[in-house]
Parts: C-alpha cells; structure tokens; sequence
C-alpha cells in the first residue's frame, strides 16, 4: 500500500498534476456487520467492524459512537465515516449501537448510555485482535451526542464502580467487562484508558442541556425518537433537586491537570453555523484542556452546521456526506496518523 503511495505521487508529480495531491488513495476493506457485543436487559447491542486490506499485522483501531441526541439513529449514520477511515486509513474502525433513550419502554438513562459506550471500548479491548486491531492503540471518535459519549470514555474512564449510579460517589459499571474483572478492577488498571480522542460538535455539558429545556416536549428530538418526553433519569431525578446526577455525565466536570493525569490528545471540531452544539462551547472546552496543560486542538469549519458527517444525504444537513465531510475526514486521519506514527 505504502509502494502503490509513493508510485501515485510519482506519477502525479511528472504529470504535473497539481489535483493528484488531493486525491486519496483507497484500499479494499472486508466487514464484519451486527456483531453483538452486549445484551442488557435482553436488549442486543451490535458493532460493525472495518478491517483495511493491507499488509499491516495489528493495526489502531477507531471507535466510532453515533449521534443523534441520545434518542435517534444507530450505527448506520455513521457508516460512510467508518468505512472512509478504513479505506483510507490503515486503520480498523468500529461503529457501535448503544442504547437509547427511549429504548426498553422509554426506561433507558444516560449514565446507561455511557456504560453502553464504556462497555463497547472494552469488548473492542477484548476482542479486536481477532479482527487484526491492535488492542493497545485505540482512538474514539462521535459526533453530537456520540462526541458526548466518546468525551466520557476519554475524561471519566477512572470512575468505574460495581455499584454504578447506586455509589456514592456516583460511579459507571460499563455494560461489557473483560471475563473475571469488576469495574473497580478495571478503574485501578486504568484499562478503559485510550490514546487518542476526535470529538464532533460535542455535547460537554448534561446539567447546560437539561437546564435549557432538554427532558421538555420542546426538545423535538423526542418526538423524532418515538418517546414521551421525561427525566433523563426518570421521572425522580430533576436538574434543580438533583444537580450531581447531570454533573456526572457531563465531559467538563472531568477535566484535570496534567499533572494529575495526563490525558490522550483531543481533536475537538465544529462548523461554524452549528447552533445545537456551538462554536463557542466547543472553544470554552478546549481553552480549558488547555489551561490545564492537556494536549488539545480545536477547528472551526466555515459554513457548517450540525450533522455534517452523517451517512448519506438528509434534509438535516442539506447535503451529503461525500460534499460536506471534506476536510474534515481528512483532517481527522491526518490526527490519527500523527498520534499513531503511521504514513499518511
């Protein structure tokens, strides 16, 4: 693969053809679909799997969460991203399903969610050699809600507890764990640890989203998800009374120093007519990181708005993904390539 690079640059340079340049150079990928992973409460949830056809033995692997406001969508909006990484990236990715809220009669919460998203991490930990990853080199990456979940897994992955939102403090057992680990056992290993994280018009704050009228009929995402609007913890936890629950699954009340524990590198983006999830959130967040001294790059992509990298074309984007998912899908391998030391 890297020998058919190096002869296509060849061949553009003494063509002098200045587009070549732009010009990915693509492989074939093999797919492994709807493999389940987790079955909570009877609920089966499933991953596809990328695999790259290329020469290389254990290769990163990318984590790919879905969007779509915790309440809409599975893994298939997100299939185009995955499968482009894979074909142009030596890169195996996986794109999860977790589930929704209002999966199981309406009855799912969100610290269920970021298990869900924990737990998928962890199988894929567990079980990605079988597929030619490399367990030891994993990224994560979502958009919108999936951006939230990925954050969760990068910031909170230390706060695992057996008794999940039942502790005090409040702490996550992810959905999945390997054979004969707890998820304290897992939090003293720090194994839900991964290197690198591509967050995608990112939801950082729960507690800003339910103040500002997210568990009200006036969120539409309700409607668009087949559900009665409610608490996003029930009915029995509300943001005024219960403040820590919305806290807890919020990316911004993780950040720490450097010095404390260093994090992976964060390539955190947004268009800059994204009004769900802004600019200006996306900016407060990487400041932050920053200040803290963690390894953090924001980029703002002129004329978008929400959803761009969703598979396909929808009225929601007004496009599709081919048109709108440029530069930006470039820019996310040239991050994965720089932070896994691999060729571009």
């Amino acid at each position: 693969m890297r020998f058919l690079t190096k002869i296509l640059g060849a061949v553009c340079i003494a063509l002098a053809v200045s587009a070549c340049s732009s010009v990915p150079v693509e492989h074939e990928i093999n797919h492994h679909r709807d493999i389940v992973w987790a079955s909570p409460e009877g609920f089966d949830l499933t991953l596809d799997i990328a695999v790259p056809q290329t020469d290389t033995q254990a290769r990163p692997v990318l984590v790919v969460i879905h969007g779509g406001g915790w309440l809409v969508n599975d893994q298939s909006i997100m299939t185009d991203l995955a499968d482009t990484i894979a074909r142009r990236a030596d890169l195996v990715t996986v794109n999860i399903n977790y589930r929704l809220l209002g999966d199981l009669d309406n009855t799912t919460t969100m610290d269920e969610i970021v298990e869900d998203a924990m737990g998928a991490v962890l199988w894929v930990k567990d079980n990605i050699q079988r597929y030619g990853g490399d367990p030891d080199r994993i990224a994560v990456t979502g958009d919108s809600a999936g951006g939230h979940l990925s954050a969760m897994v990068t910031l909170a992955g230390r706060t695992l507890s057996n008794d999940g939102f039942d502790s005090k403090p409040l702490g996550f057992t992810p959905t999945y764990l390997p054979e004969g680990m707890t998820a304290e056992a897992v939090a003293r290993e720090d194994g839900l640890r991964v290197q690198a994280a591509i967050l995608s018009y990112a939801a950082f704050s729960l507690y800003e989203s339910a103040k500002g009228g997210f568990e009200q009929d006036s969120n539409p995402f309700w409607a668009w998800g087949g559900a009665e609007a409610r608490g996003m913890f029930g009915d029995d936890i509300n943001v005024e009374d219960n403040p820590e629950y919305y806290q807890a699954v919020s990316p911004d009340q993780y950040l720490v120093s450097a010095e404390e524990y260093p994090l992976p590198p964060q390539f955190v983006h947004v268009g800059s007519e994204d009004q769900l999830t802004t600019p200006a959130s996306a900016r407060a967040y990487v400041d932050a990181l920053k200040a803290l001294g963690q390894p953090a790059t924001l980029k703002i992509y002129e004329g978008r708005g929400h959803g761009f990298l969703d598979s396909g074309c929808n009225d929601y984007t007004q496009g599709c993904f081919e048109e709108l998912s440029e530069p930006t899908v470039s820019d996310m391998i040239a991050f994965l390539n720089g932070v896994f030391e691999l060729d571009d």
